[in-house]
């Protein structure tokens, strides 16, 4: 796969986004960057349309990070039980908000990710949409998605060096749409592996 094929595709999968209506993503629409990186945390294994309907109401609830401090974790799980892995989530949560109510919320990969629950895509898809930065969020949906259309051959697993082989493949003003356009392609299209299948092999033929 070459650098200018793969941009191609890339391109190609925002228009199809965009003749639709596209689903809001979890990271999108918050106004403080601490709910932006709460709720990314939420939505890992979990559907965005479902994090955002938490995290509206937990917000409201717990509308500064020090009030979520200072919630008990039995609040907390109460607020997102609904929420795959909400018990594990809510502790992660609870032990974040305590360090970040006492310092700002961290803005380089390497203090995002001493945060409890803040993994490497967490980070890089909290980095890309609170200040833009050349970061590429592999989930589910980007590691799939870079398989079926070879810009990897890593396996789906290796989200690190799927990571590193679409920094190789896409020049860095591209790195920060990779998530959002896979992620929602992956949330409009692959309901039905199917549909995105057939759409994935049309897209491959792209000269």
């Amino acid at each position: 796969m070459n650098s200018k094929l793969a941009i191609k595709q890339l391109k190609e999968l925002k228009k199809l986004i965009s003749k639709n209506k596209s689903p809001r993503l979890a990271a999108e629409g918050w106004n403080q960057d601490w709910q932006t990186l709460i709720a990314i945390m939420l939505s890992a294994q979990t559907r965005d349309t479902k994090t955002i309907e938490i995290c509206n109401k937990l917000f409201k609830k717990y509308n500064t990070i020090k009030k979520l401090n200072n919630a008990t974790l039995k609040q907390i799980e109460k607020e997102i039980h609904s929420i795959n892995y909400y018990k594990t989530k809510a502790k992660h949560i609870k032990e974040t908000a305590k360090i970040i109510s006492e310092i700002k919320t961290p803005e380089t990969l390497e203090e995002l990710i001493k945060l409890p629950g803040v993994g490497r895509k967490t980070a890089n898809v909290f980095l890309a949409e609170t200040q833009n930065a050349p970061a590429i969020g592999v989930d589910t949906h980007v590691s799939r998605l870079a398989i079926k259309l070879k810009w990897t051959n890593k396996k789906f697993e290796d989200k690190f060096e799927i990571e590193k082989d679409l920094q190789n493949l896409f020049p860095k003003k591209y790195w920060n749409s990779i998530n959002d356009i896979l992620v929602t392609f992956g949330q409009t299209y692959g309901t039905s592996r199917k549909q995105e299948d057939e759409i994935l092999e049309n897209i491959k033929k792209i000269k």
